[in-house]
């Protein structure tokens, strides 16, 4: 469970960031909560929103998969993929640059994909092999 570990640690970190960006753009803005109705905080609390929403299942995928299994060098290649596209996406949000959205959410979706089907696979392959 180290691979699904040190991707986790690196998400971390870019979930610290954000909020940094939300923390940063609130002091700015004096905005004590929620987002005052000013576009740079509302633009800075969708990207981490966003974050939030979908790191979590990915990583319940990996750990899953991981698990049960999972080839490390897989593991490896799908926690790339995503890292790279919650960046992506992350950047598209903050500079509202809506290529990199969605190259963002494509990557995003296709690893979330691949995890669901490969841990369905490796789970098939346990008991059918039992």
């Amino acid at each position: 469970m180290f691979i699904s570990a040190l991707y986790t640690a690196i998400l971390a970190l870019l979930i610290i960031y954000l909020s940094i960006v939300v923390i940063l753009s609130r002091r700015k803005n004096k905005i004590a909560f929620a987002d005052g109705g000013i576009n740079e905080l509302i633009v800075a609390r969708s990207a981490h929103a966003n974050a939030t929403e979908y790191i979590p299942i990915t990583l319940l995928l990996m750990f899953g998969l991981e698990f049960n299994g999972g080839h490390g060098v897989l593991l490896h290649l799908f926690g790339v993929l995503f890292v790279l596209g919650r960046v992506v996406h992350a950047q598209g949000i903050l500079k509202e640059d809506i290529r990199s959205r969605i190259v963002g959410m494509q990557l995003t979706f296709s690893v979330i994909i691949g995890l669901a089907l490969a841990s369905m696979t490796y789970i098939l392959m346990y008991l059918f092999s039992a």
